[in-house]
């Protein structure tokens, strides 16, 4: 008789620490450096280029100090919504658990319409549909098998992603010194004395925020991983502590490397977007090093990235619904696992939205894109608003309540100071999220803000109809131990 596995009673622990340290790294590199690096140096010119994406560095930096002192102690599938609820308030938590879902929901359909314009580089008369439906049942196949069928997939997507940046740097500098052929080129790019190093003023400087924000959104997610950690304690502080090299070097440095070769008033960085791969700042720049096949490669390594994004999109979104269901904040049948502990229905839910993406074929790729991208954007910022907000009140409660800090198990350095600035710096991006400079483009504006009042309404609406107050500092809960 053939005997039927049970469903599994909780997550399992599936990720070592290659994959945590691979889901960290690549939940940051991204189109946002592939792609909308080179309209941030067209924007700002390389000197406000480094300077807006040295600032959110920074202020990614804290949040992840922020989030790694959280996940250690409580290692917790819902994570966001889990130190919302316990450290601020029920409704607080209810509203931000609801937005992650959205955002990473929403993000796989955005993904899975960037896949289809790329994709095209290839097939240019191809139905944007199949592409679709594809890519959606690859990203699906993936989360169904287990975590680790996750956690093995953004490994090695990572892996492509890391080695690309790396082939990179090291060919722009040996351009830039005149190694591989040509002159050397020097500072001459950058026009210190003539201005060029920063130029369209205070709104082109935040304006890059936008582009900065959406491409260092993706680094929170090993706060979801933790809750399926093999061994968090060590896990996640080691994945947390390569976050300011990381951030250092695939950014900024590629951003230098970037400005340095190419002029920021050279017209193929202002079509540096998800419809022209071929003028990828990172294509330039190997085709100007006498690499002809760079286009095909370039397309292949940022559809790599595409997917990647929309993998851990799903698997994110998927853990924090199962997490809410638990917690009785969503239906409770989304709570149910199947037999390899893979939340089989959150999932299914889950990448439903990501049908959101077939809309593409009936009102072209890259508008609707356009649309999603800015709908899942400034629910990121809220994402990392929440996170600054509740570590705040974490340390505040654990100090109140008299425990050890030394007890702590990773301690983010700089308190106050990290959270606070992360906090400002959060706000200060939302409105630059908004193009105030020029002609208002008022259904772009809609799409952009209206996460906001949909944040609020949620947020206000659960705590009329279930009465959640603020939990005070002395009642927050620490009584869950780290795993």
């Amino acid at each position: 008789m053939r005997r039927h596995k049970l469903p599994a009673t909780s997550l399992k622990p599936s990720f070592k620490a290659r994959h945590m340290t691979m889901i960290a790294l690549g939940g940051s590199i991204g189109t946002g450096l592939f792609l909308a690096s080179g309209g941030a140096i067209a924007s700002a010119g390389p000197g406000g280029a480094l300077l807006a994406y040295a600032a959110v560095g920074l202020m990614v930096y804290f949040l992840m100090t922020s989030l790694g002192e959280l996940a250690t102690f409580l290692p917790d599938a819902g994570a966001f919504s889990t130190y919302a609820t316990r450290y601020v308030s029920p409704a607080f938590g209810f509203a931000v658990g609801w937005n992650f879902w959205y955002n990473w929901a929403v993000t796989i359909a955005a993904e899975l319409a960037a896949a289809t314009v790329i994709i095209k580089f290839w097939f240019p008369d191809s139905p944007s549909f199949i592409w679709s439906l594809l890519f959606l049942g690859i990203m699906y196949g993936l989360n169904v098998l287990s975590a680790k069928g996750y956690g093995e997939s953004e490994y090695w997507f990572a892996m492509i992603k890391v080695v690309t940046v790396i082939i990179f740097l090291i060919t722009g500098v040996m351009m830039i010194f005149g190694i591989l052929g040509g002159e050397s080129v020097g500072f001459t790019n950058f026009n210190l004395d003539g201005g060029g190093s920063m130029h369209g003023g205070l709104f082109a400087l935040i304006g890059v925020f936008m582009a900065a924000g959406f491409s260092f959104q993706g680094t929170e997610l090993i706060g979801v991983a933790a809750g399926e950690s093999e061994n968090p304690r060590q896990n996640v502080p080691r994945a947390i502590r390569q976050v300011f090299w990381r951030i250092l070097i695939f950014y900024i440095f590629a951003i230098f490397v970037i400005g340095l070769l190419i002029p920021y008033s050279d017209p193929s960085l202002l079509q540096s977007d998800v419809n022209s791969i071929s003028v990828s700042p990172f294509t330039l720049v190997f085709e100007k090093a006498g690499l002809a096949f760079a286009a095909s490669v370039m397309n292949a390594i940022i559809l790599s990235s595409v997917l990647s994004a929309g993998n851990s999109g799903m698997y994110a979104s998927t853990r924090v619904l199962y997490a809410m269901a638990k917690q009785g904040m969503a239906p409770r049948w989304l709570s149910r696992l199947n037999s390899r502990g893979v939340p089989v229905a959150a999932l299914t839910v889950t990448a439903s939205i990501g049908m959101l993406a077939f809309l593409a074929s009936f009102f072209g790729d890259g508008q609707v894109y356009i649309w999603l991208l800015n709908a899942s954007g400034m629910c990121g910022f809220i994402n990392w608003l929440a996170i600054a907000i509740s570590h705040y009140r974490f340390r505040k409660a654990y100090t109140t309540q008299g425990r050890d800090l030394n007890e702590l198990p990773f301690r983010a350095r700089w308190f106050p100071f990290g959270p606070l600035f992360a906090f400002l710096l959060c706000i200060v991006a939302i409105i630059g999220q908004g193009d105030f400079s020029g002609e208002i483009s008022w259904s772009t504006l809609i799409a952009t803000y209206v996460s906001i009042p949909l944040f609020f309404a949620i947020w206000f609406g659960y705590k009329l109809f279930r009465t959640s107050k603020l939990v005070p500092l002395e009642d927050c809960d620490f009584s869950t131990p780290a795993k």
